[in-house]
């Protein structure tokens, strides 16, 4: 009984994490290659290579870094992500952590994600980092309003705030339909905290990477990983907020929680290659003029629904 409810349920939320980090890099290999970026080699071998190469590098020093939250920093991101996957319901009874406040526990791990990419910049003590780290922390609370309205918005039909009753209440209709700017909107957050495509403004370009400007080697490859891996644990919520979680015919529900996570991961890599990068004056107009008040709407929307 207790391998079934907590060792089987953890055991696939770590091999998730790997093997979902992996068809990510995958999927984002074959958006650039389906808008003419080359590619050097099989978008199957590249996430492999490039792990090894970053594994052979030397790792970087700055000047008087702090060297705890430096070094701690891509760890406890990569920790957040598997935290937030372990609040995937794979099926009714397949939960590794099955709490009534798993939608409360989630936003706990997006805020946090907010201190520990700001500790990630600010810990190298160099300028670079730091701006980028002072960039994202001025976008990422538009960033956990916006998921917070898209989310309470699907608890009210399910009148709970554990994942297993919101997959239970999309039985008959799933709340990407219920709630049809909900899952847009999320999507958008999902890019937007951990800052890939046209919202990667914190290890943006124009920063020289950014909060992770000055990091190399094994350090690296653990943030590239962490940041790979909290967009599966967005896809993971996504689908359980929004897709009907475990719900579909024929196929068992892991099964259908896995399908449906590669559809999210894939529409993600070809969002990020699809939209340029923004500006950061725009981003914040873009978040809090337009996307905001939207989310405000799809929580209206859900309440109306909620009461008829």
């Amino acid at each position: 009984m207790i391998l079934d409810q907590l060792i089987w349920p953890l055991l696939l939320v770590f091999a998730t994490l790997g093997g979902g980090v992996y068809l990510l890099a995958v999927l984002d290999g074959l958006a650039a290659r389906s808008f003419g970026l080359p590619q050097a080699q099989s978008v199957w071998l590249l996430p492999l290579s490039r792990g090894a190469w970053l594994l052979s590098q030397q790792a970087n020093v700055t000047e008087a870094p702090d060297w705890w939250g430096w070094r701690l920093a891509p760890a406890l991101y990569l920790t957040l992500a598997a935290i937030g996957l372990a609040l995937v319901p794979w099926s009714r009874d397949w939960v590794a952590t099955d709490i009534t406040t798993s939608l409360v526990l989630w936003g706990s791990v997006e805020a946090l994600a907010t201190v520990v990419i700001f500790l990630q910049g600010w810990s190298a003590n160099t300028h670079l980092a730091l701006i980028g780290a002072y960039r994202y922390v001025a976008l990422g609370l538009s960033y956990i309003l916006i998921s917070m309205f898209v989310l309470i918005g699907v608890t009210l039909p399910a009148e709970s705030l554990a994942l297993t009753q919101v997959v239970a209440s999309q039985q008959e209709l799933w709340n990407v339909l219920r709630q049809p700017l909900g899952l847009p909107l999320f999507l958008i957050v999902g890019l937007s905290i951990t800052f890939r495509g046209p919202f990667n403004l914190a290890d943006s370009t124009d920063l020289a990477g950014g909060t992770s400007v000055e990091v190399s080697g094994p350090q690296r490859l653990v943030w590239e990983f962490a940041r790979s891996a909290m967009l599966v644990a967005f896809s993971g919520i996504a689908t359980t907020a929004f897709l009907g979680g475990w719900l579909g015919p024929w196929l068992p529900g892991p099964l259908w929680v896995m399908l449906k996570m590669l559809a999210v991961l894939a529409i993600l890599a070809w969002l990020g290659r699809w939209f340029a990068r923004i500006t950061p004056e725009r981003c914040i107009s873009l978040m809090w003029l337009a996307l905001l008040p939207l989310s405000f709407i799809d929580l209206i929307w859900a309440g109306v629904e909620a009461l008829l």
